[in-house]
């Protein structure tokens, strides 16, 4: 038996991943994509046959996943391969089944196809992340294939419902199953460590360490109702109005975080900017000036909390002022930042617009000098000696979010390696979805490396 193959052994070359593993990958993520799990919000989705599908090759590689709904047809799965150290730290890896809709007619393909075309993946969840968890099945049943067994136990869980408020995925599992996820320290999962090409030649990769807390706002005004003709000095839709304008208006202060700080000093070497962003008084956005488009986007929507209007609702006749009139506002919040939030909000809606949370969930940080994240770079660097890896903060959230609620460190790392001039940005949630199959297979085997490296 190979060393690598070995349980425990040193995660050296040749390792368990074959081209049964690679076709794998890309199989399932097909397979995936061809089931439609669209989370639509407010409970309607499906996610059971895309639940059955995982757990079957889970099965097929003799583990004994379980499948649990908080809500019929919501379906999670979880499963745990034992390590060879059973006072190790347990790692969980996870991942969603549903995907956001998806509109046919502005496809070039159909969009729940999972067709392969010119070495590429298209379909819905082809990188948001359907990818991920065919990866994840294709990395667990190859090592099944060769008797690979990892140091610590690993548990691996696929996910409803993160695509709205994840109470029938990560939330349910965290908040009534948390003994499947016993001895877990630390997660992987979206989204990380794909190639970011900048104009300049860089390869960079950034790795997640961090996200921005959840936010969702309901905005309500009151007001008189009254006849549309006459004078209203108190009009609930005016009121709304006026601070809906002033929220979208709003000039949010820079607070660099831990994680974006670190992103700073990685892109200042490589670019050979001499700043401290650790220095009192250092201003960032005077070195995002100094970077490549690319590399300042990496970190642009994170230097601040932010809050934007989505949503207005209100009256039911044109003609009749309506007593109360309610807005929606996606926020996001800094680790650290939720004071500043709630006071700027409290000033910003002013006397006669109250606002809660419709939805909310915690910001998240990860250590970036930690042998793991250490571990994840150097996987990324072992498979293309070009690559510039980097951490970021979310602006966004994952299932992190709930998991961290069992004492779990998250770290966002799907690996990719992407051609020149392939947008992986504009793909999330964007039309035309799809992933190279070169790009899987490059993550096929960082994951492979990274996983026993952990």
């Amino acid at each position: 038996m190979n060393p690598a193959q070995q349980p425990g052994g040193p995660a050296g070359e040749p390792g368990p991943v074959d081209e049964r593993a690679l076709a794998e990958a890309v199989e399932f993520t097909s397979g995936l994509i061809r089931i439609d799990t669209t989370n639509r919000g407010g409970g309607d989705c499906r996610e059971r046959p895309a639940a059955e599908y995982a757990a079957e090759r889970l099965a097929g590689a003799g583990l004994e996943p379980v499948l649990l709904e908080r809500t019929p047809g919501r379906t999670n799965v979880v499963a745990r391969l034992a390590g060879t150290d059973p006072d190790a730290p347990a790692l969980l890896v996870h991942g969603h089944l549903d995907v956001v809709p998806a509109e046919a007619a502005d496809w070039t393909v159909d969009p729940f196809s999972g067709e392969v075309r010119d070495g590429v993946v298209w379909g819905r969840g082809a990188v948001d992340m359907k990818n991920m968890d065919a990866m994840v099945l294709a990395v667990v049943r190859a090592w099944a294939r060769a008797g690979v067994r990892p140091r610590r136990d690993i548990v691996i869980a696929f996910t409803a419902d993160e695509e709205d408020s994840a109470v029938d995925g990560s939330g349910f599992l965290a908040d009534r199953h948390p003994g499947l996820f016993e001895g877990c320290t630390e997660g992987i999962s979206e989204s990380g460590a794909f190639t970011l090409h900048t104009g300049d030649g860089l390869s960079l990769y950034p790795i997640a360490a961090g996200e921005r807390g959840t936010a969702w706002l309901k905005l309500t005004a009151h007001g008189t109702a009254g006849h549309g003709s006459k004078p209203n000095r108190a009009n609930a839709v005016s009121r709304l109005a006026a601070a809906v304008t002033r929220i979208g208006d709003h000039e949010w202060p820079v607070r660099p975080t831990a994680t974006v700080r670190a992103a700073l000093a990685e892109l200042a070497a490589l670019y050979g900017v001499d700043a401290d962003p650790h220095a009192p008084g250092f201003d960032p956005e005077t070195l995002l000036g100094k970077l490549g488009p690319e590399a300042a986007a990496l970190v642009s929507a994170t230097l601040r909390n932010s809050a934007n209007p989505t949503m207005l609702q209100a009256g039911y006749k044109l003609n009749v002022i309506p007593g109360t009139a309610t807005a929606y506002v996606d926020g996001r919040v800094l680790p650290g930042g939720e004071d500043e939030f709630r006071a700027t909000l409290d000033r910003l809606t002013g006397p006669d617009v109250d606002w809660e949370f419709h939805h909310r969930e915690v910001a998240l940080e990860a250590p970036v000098g930690s042998p793991t994240y250490a571990a994840l770079r150097a996987a990324v660097e072992r498979f293309d000696p070009d690559a510039r890896v980097v951490p970021f903060c979310m602006a966004g959230g994952t299932d992190a979010k709930q998991f961290s609620r069992l004492g779990i460190t998250g770290y966002g790392f799907s690996p990719l390696k992407l051609p020149p001039g392939f947008d992986y940005w504009s793909l999330f949630h964007g039309v035309d979805e799809r992933v190279p199959v070169e790009a899987l297979h490059f993550g096929v085997r960082v994951l492979d490396h990274a996983l026993r490296s952990l």
